[in-house]
């Protein structure tokens, strides 16, 4: 049987998407979808110091996050966090390779740092100034699933809130002709064991053997399938058409992830 919670508000930013508001409306059909170079805000809430040591990965985590906090009912500081990304700071882990690489390498003690995969939850905590417990998910283009998977069953067991933020950016030349990740897409949605007046959606996940939902309109097909944050698109398009419908999610090679869900109406600010 499916586990089911509620998710109270979203964040969303990719190419042509700019917030949950502004992406619903692309997403339900009714503004036609444009893209557009991802628009990465800066690093809210961190130190001076810190700031400069950030990349695009913690800027477009960071902002997803935010914006589905400032939507909702809790504080970024009480919530626990799920962190799902396929790569997360390629241009880093490029970088890396390029200093590895020549005669005498030298590592910046900054790009070791954020290097490890679960920097951008260190930057969520000094941002946030949370001390709640951090899980930093990967698993390749099933990573925005593996996400959204640990996180409703993180809220369910716990009976409490929990934030999921899925995050990918890309990789320069050589290593993007063999991970290609055309634009930095990030989605977060903060999820609730029980209803509430801003609830959204209520959503069950349970695993299926099944094809993955498609989208409609190519553009958007073509969008869910160049990053695996953005194979949440069905469920995101599922909410913003307030309809009541089982979408598939792309998540293992042989095992998809079912999500049921049935939109609520609810309004968040922002």
């Amino acid at each position: 049987m499916p586990q089911h919670v509620y998710i109270e508000s979203i964040g969303l930013l990719g190419p042509g998407l700019t917030g949950w508001q502004q992406a619903a409306e692309v997403l339900a059909g009714r503004v036609p979808y444009a893209h557009a170079p991802t628009e990465l805000p800066p690093p809210a809430g961190l130190p001076p110091a810190e700031r400069r040591r950030t990349g695009p990965t913690v800027r477009l985590a960071l902002g997803v996050g935010q914006q589905a906090v400032a939507a909702s009912d809790c504080e970024a500081a009480q919530l626990p966090t799920i962190f799902a990304s396929s790569s997360s700071d390629g241009f880093n882990f490029h970088a890396i390779c390029e200093a590895l690489a020549e005669p005498e390498p030298l590592m910046s003690p900054t790009r070791f740092h954020n290097s490890v995969h679960n920097a951008t939850a260190g930057y969520w905590s000094i941002a946030a100034g949370a001390m709640r417990t951090s899980n930093v998910l990967c698993a390749m283009d099933g990573s925005g699933s593996a996400g959204l998977l640990e996180c409703v069953l993180q809220a369910a067991a716990d009976a409490e809130p929990c934030l999921l933020i899925a995050y990918d950016t890309g990789y320069p030349e050589p290593l993007h002709s063999h991970r290609p990740i055309p634009d930095p897409f990030g989605v977060a949605l903060l999820v609730t064991p029980r209803q509430s007046a801003r609830s959204l959606a209520r959503v069950g996940v349970a695993l299926k053997q099944a094809p993955a939902t498609v989208m409609p309109d190519a553009a958007l097909e073509a969008l869910r399938t160049s990053a695996p944050a953005a194979r949440m698109l069905p469920l995101l398009a599922a909410i913003a058409r307030g309809e009541a419908t089982t979408v598939v999610l792309d998540y293992l090679d042989t095992l998809q992830l079912a999500a049921e869900v049935e939109s609520l109406g609810g309004q968040a600010d922002g």
